[in-house]
């Protein structure tokens, strides 16, 4: 190996522990050096590949004459145009299959599946999936005897053969697999069966090398063929200098496994230490709104500790959460004495519902419901906790009528799905249309740009609100609208959104092979209620500090593309 070769790799094993993928790349490019004959130095007193071609063309020969192998047809010549890189001395340009043979796959009737206690291994793509099989096939969900394999004319592949997926999404996988004992592969594997001259796991990296998804063909079914993969150009190292290059390569990847470890390890801490921070945050007997506290309290630990904790996006992913669960906790901006409290607020919601149910335009809901739960935290001067009921109405949607079905049109009418309600509002890419006739049996149900959807079934306690353009759609029997009245929409979202409520539908969730949140259960949910003033200056906070978190995402962002970036330019060169 140059000393360009290992300064590049030592500044790697640097670099490798700050990017997201890096460990990964890092081992491509160890696999890339290594088959490019710059992981090792050459010896001038090995025996040339050009030796061991002619040892392996000799053993080919027996194999056919013993009937074992079938004559290998003709390859075509490498052509210079072909040939990816200059070649170390002692080296030889050759095509994959000429390092040894093809070991084909069987169809597998299923009348002979089901044995588990014969000496011959049935081995299909699932298999290589199972505990133990990670490098080396030892078990099989079936076997067979050797009378079964004669009966059925079943292909036997040695030990040491190694095999990957040759059909279906498999492929993109890029599995390989040596075997240990006298296996049938089934007609989705392919393998190989490298010449005895060969250093197995030499011809074992060599395979992981390549991403044979970029040789694949079709498109609803993809599959490669031996044709192509066989005449794959590879640069072949002297048999004395594949050992060296093995021992090589086992070095390195045991550097980079406790690299791995070592990053994994700090990852943890560093998610470890921020939820400790977070959590006694959020803790009931915390008093006082943030960034007013004490010194040595939590808030002061993040903002000491801000640009180490938030360089991975988890952490980022709590801080929002965190950010709503100190808003609805009343710790997110001081209380104002002066404000008009929740109760009188939640006096004037009351008044408004009855008059709308008198005037006949909403059916008064169920009787009062008792919500049930307790608050978890000591209410702020001039709060309330109070149920959803108390705070407006909350309806259905409606399913298509039976016998109906979506327009495979555009239409006027316009039917909103759960998959459509996403990151707080309606994503319209995928709209469903349905006729006038299907419209007028459920225009009842339809959703206003007032109101908040919360999801009840499939995706369950999404909230969002709905955008102008969306009002009055037809709304699906998964999804419920909330009609409120005297209160920050924003706020709302939020405060439906937060871990306080969220954890709440949870539990209220009927448990059903098709989960679903009833409307009742979302009325009993209990809700912290500031007063509104506070409720307005409750959402421009979070929008400030959600604005930070979004900025964080973004150099986090910014700082693995570089990363990558620089990973990528140096494997460019290579």
């Amino acid at each position: 190996m140059t000393d360009a070769t290992r300064n590049l790799l030592e500044q790697h094993f640097d670099t490798a522990f700050a990017a997201p993928d890096g460990v990964a790349k890092l081992r491509e490019l160890i696999l890339t050096l290594a088959m490019q004959g710059k992981l090792v130095e050459q010896d001038s007193n090995d025996p040339p590949a050009s030796e061991l071609l002619k040892e392996i063309k000799a053993e080919k020969q027996r194999l056919v004459k013993a009937g074992k192998i079938k004559k290998p047809k003709p390859l075509p010549p490498i052509k210079p145009e072909k040939v990816p890189y200059e070649l170390p001395q002692g080296w030889e340009w050759v095509r994959l299959i000429e390092i040894g043979s093809w070991a084909l796959g069987s169809g597998l009737p299923h009348s002979i599946q089901g044995d588990t206690g014969q000496e011959i291994l049935l081995c299909k793509v699932s298999d290589m999936n199972l505990l133990g099989n990670e490098k080396f096939i030892v078990t099989a969900n079936n076997t067979v005897s050797e009378k079964v394999v004669q009966q059925n004319k079943l292909n036997i592949s040695d030990p040491g053969t190694i095999i990957f997926p040759k059909i279906g999404g498999a492929i993109a996988t890029n599995k390989r697999r040596i075997l240990q004992k006298k296996t049938v592969i089934d007609n989705n594997c392919l393998g190989i069966t490298p010449a005895s001259a060969m250093d197995l796991e030499w011809c074992y990296q060599l395979l992981l090398s390549f991403d044979f998804a970029k040789y694949q063909t079709g498109t609803s079914v993809p599959a490669i063929s031996q044709g192509i993969i066989g005449e794959i150009v590879i640069g072949l190292p002297p048999a004395s200098e594949q050992h060296r290059i093995v021992a090589r390569i086992d070095q390195l990847m045991a550097r980079c496994e406790a690299l791995e470890k070592l990053r994994k390890k700090r990852e943890e801490k560093r998610l470890a230490v921020h939820a400790a921070a977070i959590n006694q945050l959020l803790d009931p007997t915390f008093r006082g709104f943030v960034p007013s506290c004490e010194t040595q309290d939590p808030f002061a630990f993040l903002a000491q500790h801000f640009g180490e904790l938030y360089t991975v996006k988890e952490n980022v992913a709590e801080l929002r959460k965190a950010i709503l669960q100190l808003a609805v906790m009343g710790r997110l901006v001081p209380q104002d004495p002066n404000d008009t409290p929740a109760s009188e607020l939640l006096k004037e919601i009351e008044a408004e519902k009855q008059r709308l149910v008198k005037a006949g335009i909403f059916r008064n809901n169920d009787d009062k419901l008792s919500n049930g739960s307790v608050c978890p935290f000591k209410l702020p001067q001039g709060w309330e906790w109070a149920s959803v009921q108390q705070l407006g109405f909350v309806l259905g949607g409606k399913r298509l009528p039976k016998g109906h079905a979506y327009s495979e049109s555009p239409t006027k009418y316009r039917y909103l799905t759960v998959t459509n309600m996403k990151n707080a509002t309606i994503i319209d890419n995928d709209i469903k249309y349905i006729s006038h006739e299907t419209h007028e049996e459920i225009k009842k149900y339809v959703i206003s740009r007032d109101d908040i959807y919360i999801t009840i079934a499939g995706t369950i306690g999404a909230v969002g609100i709905i955008p102008e353009h969306c009002d009055g759609m037809n709304l699906t029997e998964n999804a419920s609208r909330l009609v409120f009245f005297g209160c920050d929409k924003l706020f709302l979202v939020h405060l439906l959104s937060s871990g306080i409520v969220q954890d709440q539908f949870a539990v209220l969730t009927n448990k059903m092979a098709q989960p679903k949140l009833s409307l009742r259960s979302i009325l009993s949910t209990g809700v912290p209620v500031p007063p509104l003033a506070e409720q307005h200056r409750i959402v421009a906070r979070i929008d400030q500090l959600m604005a930070l978190c979004d900025t964080l995402d973004q150099r986090i962002d910014a700082a693995t593309d570089k990363q990558t970036e620089i990973l990528n330019s140096v494997m460019a060169a290579v």
